[in-house]
């Protein structure tokens, strides 16, 4: 089979990660490196440091940067593989997916939880988590999602922190999705980890993730790994003593991020990709509106990232059929995860802008008429 070459013109992605990517992130995986080479080596280095940079802190200020090769999930999962003592026990702020895949991952490490649980529309409050950590002295961490794809909801991680700090307790943040496309003031926030990953906000590839923490705080978690593979000390060890992975890293997607970092410098920095994004979702909200196509959640904790939406009520709308039809059109949509409602959700992150916003809403609409769909 011959090897399809880079295109501009792939179908566009509206997911929230993988994303439809620039041609020259493409491009940028077009060559081999070696990963005990020096110069792989300087790059990896550069990434690190680029990624304090985008979170505002720095090494001189107490933080790091760690990969973890995998996916998002790997790096989810590697913080409370590593980062929760034998004794220790997490509350989970969870009203979503994701949300329920970090209980999912303390049950498999017999890692002692509560769950703070609200509706799939309703972020938790700072109210609600400063009760339960009164309630309870035995929680040592509290971990939190930023944008919950499940819905796209927004969760209020600045509000969340400062509760969890009053209290003592080690702030963890899944910021999958959000990290580079929205502005977060981790001092602020009080966070201790935030996680997210090269194929989101960077509009990278996917191939590995990322932490961003307080060094002081990992380093007292010497001892406490229950993994190998997802020991986050000991991975921040093997940067230090050679600037190496400590297995086999993700070189091609390594080359992709350090490509995918300089168009995101050149777009003028997290707030302009956070502008973009926003135009993103209010064209494709106020374009499916005119179809009659009505967002999921209220405007108030409608994030940026992933907007989700109902199906129609005429019985003629079969989601498979639908996303075939769209997709033949060039545009590939997300489905749905609520278990409130039937939704589908379309994603406002990677390389898109508005003119692609209303050429999905277009092909939506068209696809709509092929199935004889009344969306009113």
């Amino acid at each position: 089979m011959t090897p399809k070459l880079p295109t501009s013109q792939d179908a566009l992605l509206f997911t929230p990660g993988p994303l439809t990517t620039s041609l020259a992130v493409k491009q940028a995986m077009l060559h081999d490196a070696g990963s005990w080479h020096w110069e792989f080596n300087n790059l990896v280095a550069e990434v690190r440091q680029a990624l304090l940079g985008l979170g505002g802190v720095s090494r001189e200020s107490g933080w790091e940067a760690i990969l973890m090769q995998g996916s998002g999930t790997f790096g989810v999962e590697a913080v409370f593989q590593s980062a929760i003592p034998p004794e220790g026990k997490v509350a989970v702020l969870s009203n979503g997916a994701y949300g329920e895949r970090i209980l999912l991952m303390l049950q498999q490490a017999r890692i002692a939880h509560t769950v703070l649980r609200t509706a799939e529309d309703t972020p938790p409050t700072p109210e609600a988590l400063d009760a339960l950590l009164a309630s309870d002295p035995a929680i040592t961490h509290v971990a939190a999602v930023h944008c919950e794809t499940t819905t796209g909801v927004l969760n209020p991680i600045e509000t969340l922190g400062p509760v969890a700090k009053r209290h003592g307790k080690v702030y963890i943040v899944d910021a999958m999705s959000s990290f580079g496309g929205y502005p977060i003031d981790l001092e602020a926030a009080g966070i201790d980890f935030i996680i997210s990953s090269a194929n989101k906000c960077v509009e990278s590839v996917p191939g590995f993730s990322f932490v961003l923490c307080r060094r002081k705080v990992l380093l007292a978690t010497e001892g406490w790994a229950r993994s190998l593979s997802l020991n986050l000390l000991d991975q921040l060890k093997g940067f230090e003593k050679n600037g190496q992975f400590r297995y086999t890293p993700p070189t091609h997607s390594i080359l992709a991020f350090a490509q995918a970092l300089k168009e995101l410098e050149q777009e003028g920095g997290i707030a302009a990709r956070a502008a973009r994004y926003q135009a993103n979702n209010a064209a494709l909200i106020a374009a499916m509106r005119t179809i009659g196509l009505k967002s999921y959640l209220p405007p108030a904790v409608q994030s940026h990232i992933i907007t989700s939406f109902v199906y129609p009520k005429d019985s003629a709308f079969v989601w498979t059929e639908f996303y075939r039809l769209v997709a033949e059109k060039g545009f590939l949509l997300y489905p749905g995860k609520i278990s409130q409602a039937d939704t589908f959700r379309i994603g406002n992150i990677g390389r898109l802008f508005e003119k692609d916003m209303r050429a999905v809403v277009n092909a939506i609409a068209e696809t709509l008429r092929e199935m004889g769909v009344k969306a009113a």
